[in-house]
Parts: structure tokens; sequence; C-alpha cells
């Protein structure tokens, strides 16, 4: 069974949020198991915006699971439509590897060392979107995604 890990920087505190979130989790759970898993964010203080990305680097890379294929959400990644999507987590878990680990970073991205550690990047939006809403847009995608392979109905 595929293991897909949604790797975030922050917490989700708005409920409305927290709720669609927990529905796709819950969905995505009859194709797949899902762990939600948040690091801390770091507060903007004196210290530069590199300095910020990498310390929520390492907290990002240390927990990462061991033999996961990771996919980072970027601005320079490939921009696929849902049924390119769909193929892509069939192909990664196909060739690659049965765990799948998403990463959305923090407010100002992501340190070097997490972009060098990632396997592949996706862009869903040349827009930027706060993380929250990514977490449940990217979950949301996970779940048509697996519809898609499964040759499912879904709203369009």
């Amino acid at each position: 069974m595929i293991e897909i890990t949604v790797l975030s920087v922050g917490q989700v505190k708005e409920k409305y949020m927290q709720d669609l979130i927990s529905d796709y989790e819950k969905r995505i759970t009859k194709y797949a198991k899902i762990k939600l898993v948040s690091v801390k964010d770091e507060a903007n203080g004196k210290q530069g915006e590199n300095v910020i990305k990498d310390i929520e680097g390492k907290r990002i890379l240390d927990s990462i699971e061991k033999g996961s294929f990771v996919c980072l959400l970027d601005l320079r990644g490939q921009m696929l439509d849902s049924v390119e999507f769909s193929k892509k987590i069939d192909e990664i878990a196909t060739y690659n590897s049965s765990k799948i680990c998403f990463i959305i970073g923090g407010s100002l991205g992501v340190s070097e060392e997490v972009k060098k550690a990632s396997n592949y990047m996706i862009c869903f939006s040349k827009m930027t979107f706060p993380h929250q809403f990514m977490k449940g847009i990217l979950l949301e995608q996970i779940y048509r995604a697996f519809k898609i392979s499964n040759n499912e109905t879904y709203h369009k």
C-alpha cells in the first residue's frame, strides 16, 4: 500500500481549514496510508531569511522518513494537470518508492538543502498561497489522483 506523508511548516489554526484537511485525510485512507506532519515555523526575528529557511529546513529534513520519494511543492517545479499528477503518483509508487513525502515549505520557502534532498519538484500554480490552503489543495488533488487511477467518478 502506498504511504503518503504531507510534511508542512507551521500549524493550521483555522477550524474550517482543519475540517477540510481532516475530511480529505479520511477520504484518502481508502487508497493509501496518510500521515500529516507539521514542523514548527520559525518566528520572523532579526535573523535573516536564509537563517530562518535553514532552521526550518533542518526540521523538515529531520522529519523525512528514510526511503521516501520526496516531492517538493515549489514555484520552479513542473506543472501537471490532475490526470498527469495521478500518473506521477502511480509512476513513483511503481518505480521509485511506495513512500511518498510531499513537502510544503514555510512562508519564506525552503532552504537549498531541502531542494537538494527533493527527488521531484511540482508547481500547483504560479500564484502564491498560504501554506494551510496548499495543504488542503494538495490533499484534494491526492484524493482526486487516487479516484482517477482507480477509474472512479469524481466531480470535475
